[in-house]
């Protein structure tokens, strides 16, 4: 770390099935048979560049296919090679191909809309008649099977005015999105033959655009599953490339990047799980749907591709971690048993997914070629299960004529259209991250065709040198290094091929321990800039109104925020890297607010991770979401925070422990909790103060405010909290005080010492030093000591609901000059009675509360041997309560210094 603080030093101050056989695929075994070699290269190919025209112009033919494609296919299908020759001909035998076909055209369509019969299968014949036709005429230059498709093409274009839907039957959707797709595709072929007058396509352009985009320009309006989402997001790409639309192109591309629909990539790929497998979001619902939004996503991924648009690698090759992972789970692993495939629990609307459905498990849609052909033939990529499907649903067929349902949900024969010679050499290992989980480092990247296996390096110098740790990894690409000092690391991976091993990746950081990631002290007291004193360039700005205020115990400055708007942000995907976590911050929160946060990282409503003070559950809550607000993995700590004071608060994750502090103790721990940070994504949204909703904006002060790779532990946290008292301990004033109280721990000694009124009424105010507690249990103490601040200070040992001021509560304490009392809450705001008082008690004195169940019973003794009970009563809290010792001074503002030994907890 470049500061000179050590690392817990408080601050200075102090988601129709096909069995058609098998070909071999790929740069494992496929090889030309007859024809001359295609266009790929040797090397890993990118997008193509936008040609002809003005800029931006779009490249016609360019949407599934380009005429570099059609002349590869025309060049195999004339050679005579296989697979395409294959598939060719078992293209030509469905009766959808005949040059014969004559269209049905209906001026509207009716799919499942609750009313009229369905005549959507008209549409569906007639597009892939269309579709078979026109690429007969662009592969061997069939002028009947162009004439067919334009035939097809004009009946529609001048006959189709609607696709009807009511309410509550929304299919019409569907039919708009997926045909929609593919008219636009077999058009788009279709646009460079002069057969097809100008006029005709002018007008089957116009019918695109005024059927079939008001349903899905705006994408779906139904987004509850991805594969509606993803429909119309292919249909409004083709569309806008058919009709030269380049802002609805665009608008698409971003849609996929940054929307906040299902069919976006973030949400169609929700989480993403060691050596890139990543769940997809329909995977937990059934296997055939899932199946259509991998085919789906992938057909907006070329068509995009075909236009200089790789979508295909976006974020790290997202899409094609929702291949790998929906290939294995729906592949055989040994007899009757399918691969087993990770799942983390999904929620969308209605619906809730806790396990891989092994409904319809096995579907083989006719989509991998296509897939497999970009990734491995086109990139070098290693795709070992995308390659076993596209072997199993090869050579790829298509539906016929009458069939009808599913099997017109994507467009067919890929072995023949995407197929590729294999490239010469695989890509080196690309895509490495390392990701501290569980005090460990997960390493994970994308393989390389034609690698046998992989071997990781590592060094403690960034650039090497390497030293290997380990060799012949196969199969999950992923690598835990694991028992590791703590420090910096650096990897890198190799793959070993037929020709010999690859050159390294990119070189990867890992962190194993806690290391300082982010730091803000806020000591700066103007201006309108924050300073990272880690050394790792997180610089805050301030925004809204943002202000200055002093700091912890009045030493240096702090961020004042005025609950009006004021914030501060970080850059850009300042967590994007990190997994177990510690973040950590002194705050003053003036309280009267929910749903305000102390910090909030994400991207928008769908995406974040947040801490509030005050949910709109009443409590210090911590949240992650992937999903929006229905889908937070959440932990919400037994209180509020307290409010008016200076407390430390601080998150940790260890591996799926999560943890939340208050002022140096753990007040809530949640096990399983699986949403590190990084899984977020890329966040553009990074507050301090500010939520990613409307919520109000933070009231009161921050300091100090640090961000770790790695959990802390529980003294590493105690110690930046200056605490001294021993875990799970932990003090802080509880409603209105006139001065600040403190607690500490010498020699087996505590001293308390708290101002504030009483506890009495409808709220309190005094200093609390305390643990949670949950269930059973008791409290003991020897009150050795009271501040004869006031005949009515009190001093004892309460159990308390939260830590708010009016918050249920029975408590038994000592008094200077009025014996002891043993009082009560019995509601959150209501009055406080007395269950007994005892005359006579003076310090010291040794008091007992006890719980069984809701009932709270008090014990006084002279020596800690004999106990009297002081009396019981039933108040019905919750199963965690703050207990501890309480003190307060009945004299505002003097403080009643109290001590106290014996202190157990039982």
């Amino acid at each position: 770390m470049s500061n000179t603080n050590p690392p817990f030093s408080p601050k200075r101050r102090a988601f129709c099935s096909s069995t058609l056989g098998f070909a071999a695929l790929g740069p494992l075994s496929l090889t030309a048979c007859g024809g001359g070699a295609d266009a790929a290269t040797a090397a890993a190919q990118v997008a193509p560049k936008r040609m002809g025209g003005a800029p931006g112009a779009f490249v016609h033919p360019g949407l599934l296919h380009t005429q570099a494609d059609f002349d590869r296919m025309s060049q195999k299908v004339g050679a005579q090679a296989s697979p395409w020759i294959d598939d060719w001909n078992l293209m030509l035998q469905n009766n959808l191909a005949s040059n014969s076909w004559n269209p049905g055209a209906r001026p509207v369509i009716y799919r499942n809309d609750g009313v009229h019969g369905d005549n959507v299968q008209n549409l569906q014949w007639d597009t892939m008649a269309a579709y078979l036709n026109a690429l007969q005429w662009k592969i061997n230059g069939n002028l009947a099977a162009a004439n067919t498709a334009v035939k097809i093409l004009n009946a529609w274009g001048s006959t189709l005015t609607g696709i009807n839907m009511t309410d509550g039957h929304w299919d019409g959707y569907l039919a708009a999105g997926l045909q929609g797709y593919q008219l636009a595709n077999a058009a788009e072929i279709m646009r460079g033959y002069s057969g097809w007058a100008a006029a005709d396509l002018a007008t089957f352009q116009q019918m695109m655009i005024n059927v079939f985009l008001p349903l899905t320009g705006g994408f779906s309006q139904l987004t509850v599953f991805s594969n509606w989402d993803l429909s119309s997001l292919a249909a409004t790409m083709a569309i806008a490339v058919l009709c030269d639309d380049r802002t609805r192109f665009d608008n698409a591309v971003s849609y996929f990047k940054q929307g906040l629909g299902n069919g976006a990539i973030a949400q169609m790929v929700f989480y993403i799980h060691p050596g890139y497998l990543g769940q997809t979001q329909e995977s937990g619902r059934d296997q055939g749907h899932n199946m259509l939004s991998i085919a789906l996503v992938t057909t907006i991924c070329e068509m995009a591709w075909n236009q200089g648009i790789d979508l295909y690698g976006y974020d790290n090759n997202r899409v094609l971690a929702a291949c790998e992972y929906s290939a294995k789970g729906n592949l055989i692993q040994s007899g009757t048993t399918y691969n087993p495939v990770p799942f983390v629990n999904y929620y969308v609307p209605g619906f809730y997914f806790t396990t891989f459905s092994t409904s319809a498990q096995g579907n083989a849609r006719p989509a991998w070629a296509l897939i497999y052909n970009h990734y491995v033939n086109r990139k070098g990529l290693a795709a070992p299960y995308t390659q076993q499907f596209a072997q199993k649903v090869a050579p790829e067929g298509g539906g016929r004529y009458p069939q009808t349902g599913g099997t017109w949900d994507q467009l067919d024969y890929g072995t023949l259209l995407f197929t590729r010679d294999p490239i010469a050499a695989g890509a080196a290992p690309s895509g490495l991250s390392a990701v501290t989980t569980a005090g460990q480092v997960v390493l994970s990247w994308w393989g390389s065709a034609y690698a046998t296996g992989y071997t990781v390096k590592r060094g403690t110098t960034a650039g090497g040198p390497y030293a290997v740790i380990a060799t012949g990894i196969t199969d999950l690409l992923s690598y835990t290094d694991a028992n590791l000092a703590n420090g910096v690391y650096y990897y890198v991976v190799t793959a070993s091929t037929p020709s010999g091993e690859t050159a390294a990746s990119n070189e990867a950081q890992g962190i194993a321990g806690v290391r300082l990631h982010t730091r803000l002290a806020f000591d700066e007291g103007s201006g309108t800039t924050a300073a990272d004193s880690s050394g790792n360039g997180h610089i805050g700005t301030l925004a809204g109104g943002a202000a200055w205020a002093p700091g912890v115990s009045g030493q240096g400055t702090a961020l004042a925020l005025n609950g009006n708007g004021a914030y501060a942000s970080l850059p850009a995907n300042v967590v994007d890297t990190v997994g177990d976590f510690t973040i950590a911050a002194w705050v003053y929160w003036n309280g009267g607010q929910t749903w305000s946060r102390i910090f909030d990282f994400g991207s928008n409503s769908l995406h974040y991770m947040f801490l509030s003070p005050h949910t709109g559950r009443g409590t210090l809550g911590f949240a992650v979401t992937l999903n929006g607000s229905d889908s937070e993995w959440r932990v919400d700590a037994p209180t509020s925070l307290p409010t008016a004071q200076w407390v430390h608060v601080a998150v940790t994750l260890a591996g799926t422990d999560l943890t939340i502090y208050l002022n140096g103790a753990p007040i809530q721990t949640t096990a399983n909790f699986r949403m590190p940070p990084f899984q977020v994504g890329h966040t553009t949204q990074n507050y301090i103060g500010r939520s990613q909703f409307s919520d109000p904006t933070f009231s009161g002060m921050i300091d100090d405010f640090r961000i770790y790779n790695g959990a802390a532990s529980a003294a590493d946290i105690a110690a930046l909290s200056g605490s001294s008292l021993p875990a799970p301990m932990f003090d802080v004033d509880v409603g209105s005080v006139a001065v600040k109280g403190s607690a500490s721990l010498a020699n087996g000694v505590y001293t308390v010492a708290g101002s504030g009124a009483d506890i009495w009424g409808n709220s309190d105010g005094f200093h609390f030093a305390s643990a949670c507690a949950t269930g059973d249990g008791s409290i003991t103490a020897r009150v050795a000591s009271i501040g004869n601040s006031n005949a009515w200070a009190k001093s004892g040992v309460m159990m308390r609901a939260t830590l708010d001021g009016n918050a249920q509560n029975v408590m038994l304490a000592v008094t200077p000059g009025n014996g002891a009392q043993m009082t009560y809450r019995g509601s959150t705001g209501g009055g406080t009675s007395t269950v007994n008082q005892l005359a006579g008690i003076t310090a010291p004195y040794w008091v007992r509360l006890a719980r069984a169940g809701n009932t709270f019973t008090g014990f006084i003794s002279p020596d800690g041997v004999n106990w009297t009970q002081a009396g019981s009563i039933d108040v019905g809290m919750p199963a965690t309560v703050f207990s501890g010792l309480s003190v307060l001074s009945h004299n505002n503002p003097s403080l009643n210094a109290s001590t106290f030994d014996h202190v157990t907890y039982a």
